[in-house]
């Protein structure tokens, strides 16, 4: 051990669908964060050892997973890997090692935020010492949020799991395809990167449109340059449904104090987010319309938030 306090070097980590993210926290000093294609590796054992290689050992490790964290272990969701903490901390001779849900990580981020990390979406001041929600698209759609009670605490969620409604009959109609193809649709087929593929396929084949196979980079740059009505339409309907979906967390959650979204796809869609009819359906809950009303959505725009949740965490296990 490099000893307690400023000396100790705790790897931090944010694994994800397709990337594993490494930075070292040395005392109060976040090394370089590292991205590493997680299709490079067949495991993550081996992905870890290619960021440590040629570097001065950690003696601890604090890792946010995209997946169920159970008993110190996780299988990922969108990516074959295992995670596990007692393997990592026998094969790279850890002290400790930590895991949580990456959501966890980037709801441990939420009070730390300073304005230019944020993009706003409508909404009023949040009120005080209230609940923070957060979701993210990305390779999947991630669910949390942050109680402010004791100092702060994190509650971790699978919502992005939970049933997609629709709200209109395009969208129960889109929903259906979805339905025949994957039998439940969760937000998450909708919401998220391969989400917003699985619209566009599925508005092209309801209105019988031949259309090119696209990635979501490729849906998203052609619905703004206004090459692809299909891609516009995939777009906005994605768009409508996160704003639906968030203000349903909002109120899941009682997140007066905000919701927020974070997420690999989300900040090259703020844009979209505040022309679109994200802000319309967040406030189109009946007779909730006046509890949703005030409440600030924000984008994190910050380019690695999960390791700014991280490293607090990390100092406050070993400090």
């Amino acid at each position: 051990m490099s000893g307690r306090g400023g000396g100790q070097r705790v790897l931090l980590g944010d694994i994800g669908g397709t990337n594993a993210r490494f930075a070292v926290l040395h005392g109060a000093e976040l090394e370089p964060i590292v991205h590493i294609p997680a299709a490079a590796h067949l495991q993550f054992t081996d992905a870890l050892r290619a960021f440590l290689s040629g570097r001065e050992r950690a003696d601890a490790a604090v890792l946010a997973v995209a997946g169920v964290v159970d008993g110190g272990r996780c299988a990922l969701t969108n990516n074959p890997w295992v995670v596990d903490a007692a393997e990592l901390q026998i094969a790279f001779d850890f002290s400790r090692v930590r895991l949580i849900n990456d959501f966890e990580a980037i709801a441990w981020a939420l009070p730390h935020f300073s304005g230019a990390d944020l993009c706003r979406i409508g909404g009023g001041e949040p009120a005080a010492d209230a609940p923070i929600a957060v979701l993210g698209p990305g390779t999947g759609l991630g669910v949390a949020a942050w109680l402010p009670h004791g100092g702060g605490a994190v509650l971790t969620s699978e919502g992005g799991h939970a049933t997609l409604a629709g709200a209109s009959p395009r969208e129960d109609a889109v929903i259906a395809h979805l339905r025949r193809r994957f039998g439940h649709v969760s937000a998450e087929r909708a919401l998220s990167g391969p989400g917003l593929e699985n619209l566009y396929n599925a508005i092209a084949a309801l209105d019988g449109a031949a259309v090119p196979a696209r990635n979501a980079a490729a849906i998203s740059q052609a619905a703004a340059s206004g090459e692809c009505a299909v891609c516009r339409a995939a777009l906005d309907m994605f768009c409508a449904l996160l704003g639906d979906v968030a203000g349903n967390l909002a109120l899941a959650f009682g997140a007066r104090g905000g919701v927020t979204i974070a997420g690999g796809i989300v900040p090259r869609l703020a844009e979209e987010l505040v022309r679109s009819a994200f802000r319309t359906r967040f406030e189109s809950k009946g007779r909730m319309r006046a509890y949703v009303e005030p409440i600030p959505v924000n984008v994190v725009m910050h380019a690695d938030p999960a390791f700014v949740g991280l490293k607090g965490l990390a100092r406050s296990i070993f400090a």
